[in-house]
């Protein structure tokens, strides 16, 4: 079981780190919109980056629903023909689940996060049997040109139930971590 607060605390912590870390510039507008009642596999987009954060007691899998159109691909990789889309969208996607992970230290003190996996959205169709006890999608819009979703899925292995203060809305990225 999975309490209200814990939801609403993990959907929080997700459109913080996504706000700071999707756009690309300060002057970029990252505009992330709740879909209540929406499956993960309702979306449209071709391709998905997966990372997951998990823990003695739980493993949320954020998911980036993308396609690799023109207006994505040249946001993302600013023209520049040295650099693909889905390695530039793993690294954002690192930043954004380091986010989320740092304040999700504050309540599980061992965590750990995998690395990006880039997946046909036909894989969505094996979700259910992570058996998510908590399945959450965003709308995503870039400057109103580029266009993608994003899914939470929390699995938990016990009942959870944390606080995440939600007073504060800046995000700090800090540097890249080495292992």
């Amino acid at each position: 079981m999975i309490s209200e607060q814990a939801k609403q605390g993990v959907d929080f912590i997700f459109t913080k780190a996504a706000a700071a870390n999707l756009a690309m510039g300060p002057d970029d507008c990252c505009e992330i919109t709740p879909l209540p009642d929406v499956s993960v596999v309702d979306f449209p987009e071709e391709t998905i980056v997966v990372l997951t954060i998990s823990s003695f007691l739980f493993r949320l899998l954020t998911i980036f629903h993308v396609n690799d159109d023109a207006a994505t691909r040249e946001y993302f990789t600013k023209g520049a023909a040295d650099k693909q889309l889905f390695e530039v969208l793993s690294e954002i996607g690192n930043l954004c689940c380091g986010a989320m992970n740092r304040e999700l230290l504050h309540s599980f003190p061992h965590l750990g996060m995998s690395t990006p996996y880039v997946l046909n959205r036909q894989c969505l169709a094996f979700l259910d049997e992570l058996k998510p006890g908590h399945v959450s999608g965003y709308a995503i819009s870039i400057n109103n040109s580029v266009q993608m979703h994003a899914s939470l899925c929390l699995c938990e292995y016990a009942p959870i139930d944390f606080s995440v203060d939600m007073s504060s809305t800046e995000e700090e990225t800090g540097a890249l971590e080495l292992f």
